[in-house]
């Protein structure tokens, strides 16, 4: 896995907000101190491919085509998504290790669908826009409660807007969260219609707000129910219930293999995330399945110590005896090398693990494979990291990528191709100045006409949109 970060660009408008959604490279690492202000985001082979097996359905289903909307991980123990836009829908680590079954992240991710089908979101940007009461509602925006998701809890909007919902603008407050509970509702429902069309159950959707109404029967009970961005948890839970248990497709359930892959899924953010005491709490040896042994094996080298390394490895090792045809135990294996500084070894791993996959969705993997051949400092192997880099952009623009590029035509001596690389790495970062800094250096040096040129130019005259 790795880690970066999206700026916080709200208090710029909501616009700019979605302009700054960063991309990173594969297998959990730090995000760099430029990004360090920001939303940390995750980047990881295996829990993507998996949330695009539980996304793409429903996004057919619901007519919003296929590959259009991309999944991201966001690292945060609250359980949450959300979506700012009709391009990218947010879920939080907590939602996925917190969730049980593959059903309930299906159901918030049908629910998300909702919203995007609907153009909640566009209904917001054009309410912002002409509202009088713009830099209010921007900062509810900024604590999060306008962001669309199903689980931010029916929070106070006093805690966001203070004073001012009890003063002049307090009649458009409630009339746009009047406005966002119609939506919270519509979304319920239109996400059971794509769970139905997909003959899964809502099951998991229920279940995950009979967990919210829960919560806010302890914490809720006293507050204005005016004054939440969701409907009263109360009335949506009964409708919902009542739709969800007289669906013919009720009673189905998630496949086996599904379910290891959630576990397998869960087990890894454990073992990345958590502290090794807590995984190990988590994980008892006792416990002697595949996730458990996957979640150990990754704690095993964050212990650190003497021998951590090669007991992760060895636990690792065990479960690809068990299971040689899983890509992400080899990848796993790779990524433990690399941060113990052995690249070189880490390469073979790599390999396997992109040969075990499907061509097109193995693009982090191509990028963790470039970093260890460019850490092996040999000559063939930089090339060979130049073609690995340009076939993962094809499909991921990775700004990761781009930077490993630019280092890898520098190392060769042709600063212009390095400088235009880097200029499209910032431009992927939402940092526009430094990217048209760098692309204007490249132009000067670059072919008038060249691909590269032309992309170059593009960031150029790229006119960033205001507030």
């Amino acid at each position: 896995m790795s880690f970066t970060r999206i700026s916080k660009c709200v208090a710029r408008g909501l616009t700019a907000f979605m302009a700054c959604v960063l991309v990173a490279g594969s297998v959990i690492s730090g995000a760099s101190q430029a990004q360090a202000q920001g939303l940390p985001l995750i980047r990881d082979s295996e829990i993507e491919s998996l949330l695009n097996d539980y996304a793409q359905p429903l996004f057919k289903a619901a007519g919003l085509g296929s590959g259009r909307i991309t999944m991201r991980i966001v690292r945060n123990d609250a359980f949450n998504a959300f979506v700012i836009d009709g391009g990218n829908v947010f879920v939080h680590t907590g939602l996925l290790m917190q969730s049980d079954t593959p059903n309930q992240v299906i159901g918030v991710i049908a629910h998300e669908a909702g919203h995007i089908a609907g153009g909640h979101m566009a209904a917001l940007r054009h309410r912002i826009a002409k509202d009088q009461t713009r830099a209010l509602l921007l900062q509810i925006l900024a604590a999060g409660l306008m962001a669309g998701g199903i689980a931010s809890g029916d929070r106070d909007v006093t805690a966001a807007g203070g004073a001012g919902l009890s003063s002049g603008p307090n009649f458009v407050i409630r009339s746009l969260l009047a406005e966002r509970r119609s939506q919270e509702s519509a979304a319920d429902q239109f996400g059971l219609r794509v769970l139905e069309a997909t003959k899964q159950s809502g099951r998991g959707m229920l279940e995950t707000f009979e967990r919210f109404a829960q919560q806010e029967y302890i914490s809720d009970t006293y507050k204005d129910p005016f004054a939440r961005s969701h409907p009263v948890a109360t009335d949506r839970l009964n409708q919902l219930r009542r739709n969800v248990e007289g669906s013919r497709y009720y009673a189905n359930f998630d496949p086996p293999q599904l379910q290891l892959r959630h576990d397998l899924m869960r087990a890894k953010l454990s073992g990345y995330l958590e502290s090794p005491a807590i995984v190990l709490n988590r994980y008892p040896m006792t416990d002697k399945s595949l996730p458990a042994r996957y979640a150990r094996g990754i704690a095993r080298y964050f212990q650190g110590g003497r021998g951590g390394l090669e007991a992760a490895l060895s636990e690792i090792d065990q479960l690809i005896q068990a299971r040689p045809d899983y890509p992400y135990f080899w990848e796993v294996k790779g990524d433990l090398l690399m941060r113990s500084g052995k690249s070189k070894e880490a390469v073979p791993f790599l390999r396997k693990a992109i040969n075990l996959t499907k061509k097109g969705s193995n693009s982090l993997m191509q990028v963790k494979l470039a970093t260890a051949l460019q850490n092996s400092g040999q000559k063939a192997s930089l090339q060979e990291s130049v073609r690995l880099l340009k076939t993962s952009l094809i499909t991921d623009p990775n700004p990761r990528a781009f930077r490993l590029l630019a280092t890898a035509y520098y190392n060769q001596g042709d600063r212009p191709k390095a400088d235009a690389m880097t200029a499209q790495a910032y431009f992927v970062e939402g940092n526009v100045q430094q990217a048209q800094i760098f692309a204007k250096r490249a132009q000067r040096a670059l072919k008038a006409g060249s691909p590269e040129w032309i992309k170059n130019e593009d960031i150029i005259k790229y006119d960033p949109p205001k507030g």
